[in-house]
């Protein structure tokens, strides 16, 4: 196949946190390799989502949530690896929510539209939206803000216009060959997917600073006749954490531990024996080393 018969590049998913970013990229990929919920900051880590088909390959980079706090040496990690997944890419689809503009929204705004690269704006969320008649002046609106390559209301959750971003996607990426392999979905292999699934069901299942307070570590990740056998450590920083985590007689982590067992079941197709393990490390949300040992490179 000629260069010119194929088309391929590199396309950023930027916003404030909790737009629908990861959400986006699983719909659009057509496979869950990003991690969801509802609670802000659920994505720390830069991943790819690879979309490819007979004559095009989209290579989505999935990104924590843009936001001008930096405070603390997590957010400031998650700032770094969000704002280096703007550069040496195709476009940008900038992400914000069918209920408006907001003053989070400003930040990544203001950082896509350096990048001198055509920025397409998703308003997101269109299933939530009651009264479609306010979706035209938020366009109108957003045209004043910025020059867009264009706009295109979606809902992520649903699927609904996710083909015709694909298409104003594809009309912005060059004429070359694939950057990967037509067979491979994403750059991340089966022990970070593991972790992080594990970490969803973490963000899923508990309130106020327990999600935010932890990591998760494989210890081990080993096949054998069929089965994968995963054993995990779930890192808090404090004391009084763990036993919250781990519930009356192990409860809250045997939930944790289920759904993440059949999450893993369903993305590598294999039955899984999953062992959690919740230790305590003071501070490590705070720490470069700690944070570089538990895989928080600056993934640029």
């Amino acid at each position: 196949m000629s260069d010119a018969a194929t088309r391929s590049g590199l396309v950023t998913l930027a916003g404030r946190p909790n737009v629908g970013k990861s959400t986006l990229l699983n719909r659009l990929v057509g496979q869950k390799i990003s991690i969801t919920s509802s609670r802000a900051q659920t994505t720390r880590h830069r991943l790819l989502g690879i979309k490819s088909t007979d004559h095009t390959q989209i290579v989505y980079v999935d990104t924590p949530g843009l936001h001008a706090d930096n405070k603390g040496v997590m957010n400031r990690h998650m700032n770094r690896v969000a704002g280096a997944s703007l550069q040496g890419v195709d476009c940008i689809v900038l992400m914000i929510a069918a209920s408006g503009w907001t003053k989070q929204d400003e930040y990544p705004l203001q950082l896509v539209v350096k990048q001198g690269i055509p920025v397409i704006l998703v308003i997101n969320k269109l299933d939530q939206l009651k009264d479609r008649s306010k979706l035209l002046p938020l366009m109108e609106l957003s045209n004043r803000k910025a020059e867009f390559a264009e706009i295109v209301p979606v809902s992520a959750r649903t699927g609904a216009n996710a083909d015709d971003l694909e298409n104003v996607i594809l009309k912005h990426l060059p004429h070359q060959p694939f950057l990967y392999p037509a067979d491979q979905i994403s750059d991340r292999g089966e022990r970070f997917l593991a972790s992080e699934l594990i970490r969803e069901q973490i963000f899923r299942g508990f309130q106020q600073e327990v999600p935010y307070a932890t990591a998760v570590s494989i210890e081990q990740f080993k096949r054998t006749k069929g089965a994968l056998h995963i054993d995990a450590t779930i890192w808090v920083e404090k004391e009084g954490q763990k036993p919250i985590l781990i519930g009356k007689d192990g409860q809250r982590l045997k939930t944790v531990g289920s759904r993440a067992r059949l999450a893993m079941q369903k993305l590598f197709g294999a039955k899984v024996h999953l062992h959690l393990w919740v230790k305590v490390r003071e501070g490590w949300s705070d720490s470069a080393r700690a944070l570089h040992s538990l895989g928080y490179s600056d993934e640029t």
